[in-house]
């Protein structure tokens, strides 16, 4: 899921308000090697934590439907995961990086829920919404600064992005056959005289059509 959220990120940079700009959207780690290698402006937008959203974890399981309706599986509901970017902007002046930080910010803000139509298959196919925060208030345990110190780079204007993003969880358990036989309750006196039963018959599908 982690790379499909990669593309998705990097669908959204290049269009907004940077749509036709140009500007590279880059995932790679910004090193000193690779800006030394900038001749073009850039936007880099790189993954540096990952960990799960433990207060969003569920229990029990999923029911898996057919298209007629009937449970075929079941399954574990999603995990959470945190995805934090730290997002860069790369050019020869200040003042034209932080343009290129303000179009980032114009273009992430109106997109803080990406509902499944909008995600690759793997992801739609869940049917939840990946929801996106950025620049809030930083919780994660590594600061920017020891961030940058880890990367070998000085210290510079950034956008920390966090996608919030399930991920399926394993294994799946085939459900049993559907009910077609109804429930028979019998119930006798104590001396016999007298014999009651009651039935009960489940909705079923019959040409199309639920019955009773």
């Amino acid at each position: 899921m982690i790379h499909e959220v990669d593309e998705v990120l990097k669908g959204l940079l290049k269009g907004g308000a940077l749509a036709g700009s140009g500007v590279e959207v880059s995932l790679d780690a910004p090193t000193r090697d690779w800006a030394a290698r900038r001749n073009a402006p850039a936007l880099n937008a790189y993954l540096y934590d990952i960990r799960e959203e433990v207060s969003r974890r569920e229990r029990g399981t999923v029911a898996v439907t057919d298209d007629t309706g009937q449970v075929v599986r079941r399954r574990m509901p999603p995990r959470w995961f945190r995805l934090s970017y730290l997002v860069t902007a790369w050019t020869r002046q200040p003042q034209d990086e932080h343009r290129l930080l303000s179009a980032a910010l114009a273009t992430l803000l109106p997109r803080e829920i990406l509902p499944p139509a909008e995600l690759p298959p793997a992801l739609s196919a869940l049917g939840l919404s990946v929801t996106l925060s950025v620049a809030g208030t930083q919780t994660e345990s590594r600061s920017l600064a020891e961030i940058w110190s880890a990367l070998g780079g000085e210290l510079k204007p950034s956008l920390d992005l966090v996608a919030l993003v399930p991920f399926p969880s394993y294994p799946e358990y085939d459900a049993g056959p559907p009910v077609t036989e109804g429930a028979v309750v019998r119930v006798r006196s104590v001396d016999g005289a007298q014999d009651t039963t009651r039935a009960h018959r489940p909705h079923h599908i019959e040409g199309g059509r639920r019955t009773r």
